[in-house]
């Protein structure tokens, strides 16, 4: 069953519930939508012992106050939005415990946009279309679409024992990042480059850019330089990805984020390797953006280090949940393991590449046996 942890006070400037977002819609018009900085929430919840796209909260910029209503385990990764527990400064990027009764609040940012905050189990609203994650333009997922408002009472699903953590935090070779007002973003370009003059795309690549306030979830969206376009400022509609960057007829990038439309008709003149989005993720008003191109191998190679990265804070946590899901029903929630007790879905990433795996479950509960087929897909 359940629990309330935490019960809304005031809602500060936008708080949202978050997972990794809703795939596999978008060819129905449907945004992914999900965490802008995806690093950061991942960490958060291995730090509590979750799934790393268990749903917590996104906060931007100026941040909610809250009571907690339970014992639980926090974490609070991304921005420094100055996170207090009955007025005293609380570690980022570590777990912290925390007793019923205790207020969080946020004194304000010093040093990025959005953080995260993580409560052991995950955070349990609805899931909408394979996802808990908010999508406020559309109204869906979390609560009931929209942002929390005071009153809302935040319930977290059933926990694993976080005594078995073998440490709160990152390990001490992994520095927590300090994002600064500078942000040097690596692009691969394409796949519209050939739209632009090579002055356009020269201009691009060595030109400063600054985060104008009509940046947002959408997309984060840049002045300077006008990118010259070879001619005309438009293509026919095709799909857009994480961090493309639309160019339309002002000549001003705009980095498509999290819930970016699913087709656009601008020219695409490069897009954002992803382990870079939380750079733009935490720009704030203001802050100036440099784009350097890298190849498609670069950025595989960067993304590789990421995840090495996640994966030795999973090791030194001395938890991990990869693979690991459960069935609920009727406010009950079951693990689904192996018969051997293995997470059912534990990637063996193998130079076989991307690949689906069907796999059959059963599940007994009350004495009953229930029979599914899981679809496994593993990316190398």
């Amino acid at each position: 069953m359940n629990e309330a942890i935490l019960e809304i006070q005031s809602a500060g400037l936008l708080t949202t519930v978050q997972d990794l977002g809703r795939t596999g819609y978008q060819r129905f018009g449907v945004a992914v939508a999900g965490a802008v900085d995806a690093t950061a929430l991942r960490v958060a919840n291995i730090l509590v012992g979750n799934r790393e796209g268990a749903a917590s909260l996104e906060i931007t910029a100026l941040g909610p106050k809250a009571v907690f209503l339970s014992d639980t385990v926090i974490a609070v990764t991304g921005a420094d939005l100055g996170a207090l527990i009955d007025g005293q400064s609380i570690a980022r990027w570590q777990s912290v415990s925390v007793v019923s009764g205790s207020v969080l609040e946020f004194s304000g940012p010093s040093d990025g946009m959005r953080a995260y905050l993580a409560l052991a189990g995950g955070i349990d609203v609805p899931v909408v279309m394979g996802s808990r994650a908010t999508f406020v333009p559309g109204g869906l997922g979390g609560f009931d679409g929209r942002a929390l408002a005071p009153g809302d009472v935040v319930r977290a699903l059933p926990t694993a024992n976080t005594n078995g953590l073998r440490g709160p935090g990152l390990p001490e070779d992994i520095v927590p990042p300090v994002y600064g007002k500078e942000h040097e973003v690596r692009v691969v370009l394409g796949p519209q480059e050939a739209a632009f003059t090579t002055t356009g795309v020269s201009t691009f690549l060595s030109s400063p850019y600054a985060v104008t306030a009509e940046s947002d979830r959408m997309g984060c969206r840049l002045e300077g330089p006008v990118i010259e376009h070879e001619s005309r400022p438009d293509i026919v509609s095709d799909a857009t990805a994480l961090g493309s960057i639309q160019t339309p007829g002002n000549g001003q990038p705009i980095v498509l984020l999290a819930d970016r439309g699913t087709t656009g008709g601008y020219p695409k003149i490069a897009t954002v390797i992803s382990p870079d989005i939380g750079l733009l993720a935490q720009a704030m008003t203001g802050d100036t953006v440099r784009f350097t191109a890298v190849t498609v191998g670069q950025a595989h190679d960067i993304l590789r280090e990421q995840e090495a990265m996640i994966a030795e804070i999973k090791q030194s946590v001395g938890v991990d949940r990869s693979g690991s899901f459960s069935v609920a029903a009727e406010g009950r929630s079951r693990a689904v393991v192996t018969e051997t007790g293995d997470p059912v879905a534990r990637a063996e990433l193998t130079a076989a590449g991307r690949r689906t795996v069907v796999r059959p479950v059963s599940v007994t509960v009350d004495g009953q046996a229930f029979e599914f087929e899981i679809e496994v897909k593993h990316d190398a």
